[in-house]
């Protein structure tokens, strides 16, 4: 059954990617006919994440609902919709899928598994935004997680069968608790009102014990934050990053990490309210300690890919302190930096892929003299540190700006300790352009600076981070109703801005 759209375009965003990683496997043995699926099956997910951010009005509520049977005697069906966050979620998972596509055009190694697996993780994190049926996020939860672990563990660099593993467990753990969760909130639902359903809409009205919702809040919320991931649930990110191909390290940061704040927004918080309103404190000293580590930890990395990893436990640090500010302001930064932080770190692991590819090392120590050599390629890293940085009229600005002011009108110390971690950013990212893009060369090697397929790349990013930038407006417009609606589900945070 579909909502108000004649067509089931969720249905097909979902089932697309699904169908063309089987395509793939069918052409296993034709490995250019496996890439041009991978790619025409992301370009035709783009296309209508594309069209419906164009066409539907940004309005509060549900833009597009799809409900199916599934599995009636147990209360669980296909239940799909988008609002406006979602669908922005969608647009950057989107449009993402398709840069991992092309940044691993190239790749050798059994192309067709591994784009297959690309498409996998892609329906998995599709159906993360879209799932309004607990089960069926569960599932699509756990199908992020499956094709990541074999892409790390078997297309990954030194150490990837161990990040692999790290990042499985420690995913799998969270996930385990929060499926138990799931179940005790179907069959309390069940018991008070005989209706045995595993959707969100019902199950946010169970009257939970007082004893029992923390728990069951902290089985949710422990899911989310590993997955962001959060100090001290991070210590999986930077391996899995740093020994990540360079697509999956593109997807980990652009867009896994975006799934655990969309849970505790769409999930956590609103199932929980009275548990949330006094773990919004906690989350936010989470988020500070996030901010401030992460900056002093990715101060003192050599390894490029360890360094913007340890950078995103800061930058998700400001995102998880809006949302804990339980303000308009901070709420929308917040869920504006999800997009602008997916952007400029997608942006940073593919040039520093390509710096990899050509220097053969990604290591402070054997770099330098960049812009002597690739200019072109130079200045867009200069042009992407500096929006990671948060440098007026580029997109990250914007969000923690916005993030910033919203915590200031209520908790103004958080906000000021928060600002030092920008002292931090700029420490850290002045040092690795300095130290990539400036100074003696290391080598004598002839380098070819970005070619056409390079600069399709990273062109499109650049526009973005323009527009959110100078005209973020377009992007605000969607979250605003979201947020709205988030604020108002848990009416009684909102008495103290949700901090005490």
């Amino acid at each position: 059954m579909t909502g108000n759209c004649p067509l089931p375009l969720l249905t097909l965003m979902l089932t697309l990617p699904l169908g063309t990683a089987a395509l793939c496997l069918l052409f296993r043995q034709r490995p250019a006919v496996a890439r041009s699926l991978a790619l025409a099956g992301t370009l035709a997910v783009l296309l209508i994440a594309i069209g419906c951010f164009v066409l539907l009005p940004a309005e509060p509520g549900w833009l597009l609902l799809e409900d199916y049977r599934w599995i009636s005697a147990l209360g669980i069906s296909i239940h799909l919709g988008i609002d406006g966050l979602a669908l922005l979620m969608i647009l950057l998972t989107a449009f993402l899928s398709v840069l991992a596509v092309w940044l691993s055009w190239n790749e050798a190694d059994r192309p067709a598994s591994y784009f297959a697996l690309l498409l996998l993780v892609e329906t998995g994190v599709l159906g993360v935004f879209m799932a309004l049926d607990l089960v069926l996020f569960y599932i699509c939860w756990e199908l992020m997680l499956i094709p990541l672990f074999f892409l790390i563990g078997i297309w990954g660099q030194k150490g990837g069968i161990a990040a692999a593993m790290k990042f499985f467990l420690f995913s799998l753990a969270g996930s385990l608790l929060m499926l138990l969760a799931i179940v005790a909130l179907y069959v309390l639902h069940g018991q008070q009102t005989g209706d045995y359903s595993f959707a969100l809409a019902a199950l946010q009205h169970t009257d939970l014990p007082a004893g029992l919702e923390p728990w069951l809040f902290a089985a949710f919320a422990l899911a989310f934050l590993i997955k962001v991931p959060m100090v001290p649930l991070h210590s999986w990110q930077a391996d899995a990053y740093s020994a990540a191909p360079a697509a999956c390290s593109l997807l980990l940061a652009g867009i896994l990490a975006k799934t655990g704040i969309y849970g505790l927004v769409r999930f956590a918080l609103p199932l929980f309210p009275n548990t949330a309103q006094s773990a919004l404190p906690l989350l936010a000293t989470l988020a500070l300690v996030g901010i401030l580590y992460g900056g002093w930890i990715a101060s003192a990395q050599r390894d490029l890919k360890r360094l913007v990893a340890y950078s995103s436990l800061a930058h998700l640090g400001f995102i998880v302190l809006g949302l804990s500010a339980w303000t308009t302001t901070a709420v929308e930064g917040a869920l504006l930096q999800m997009v602008n932080h997916g952007l400029t770190t997608a942006a940073l692991f593919i040039l520093i892929a390509l710096i990899e590819k050509r220097a053969g090392s990604r290591h402070l120590d054997e770099l330098g003299g960049l812009w002597s050599r690739v200019p072109r390629l130079s200045a867009l890293l200069l042009f992407f540190g500096l929006a990671a940085l948060g440098l007026p009229g580029l997109n990250n600005f914007v969000g923690e700006i916005l993030i910033l002011l919203g915590t200031f009108s209520v908790r103004p110390l958080s906000a000021i300790l928060a600002a030092s971690g920008l002292l931090l950013a700029a420490i850290y990212m002045l040092r690795l352009l300095q130290g990539v893009i400036w100074g003696p060369t290391k080598d004598e090697h002839a380098w070819s600076d970005l070619a056409r397929g390079e600069w399709l790349l990273l062109v499109p990013l650049v526009l973005l981070v323009l527009w959110l930038g100078l005209y973020p407006e377009t992007f605000l417009e969607p979250l605003r109703g979201p947020a709205q609606v988030l604020l108002n589900s848990a009416a009684p945070l909102s008495l103290n801005g949700g901090l005490p």
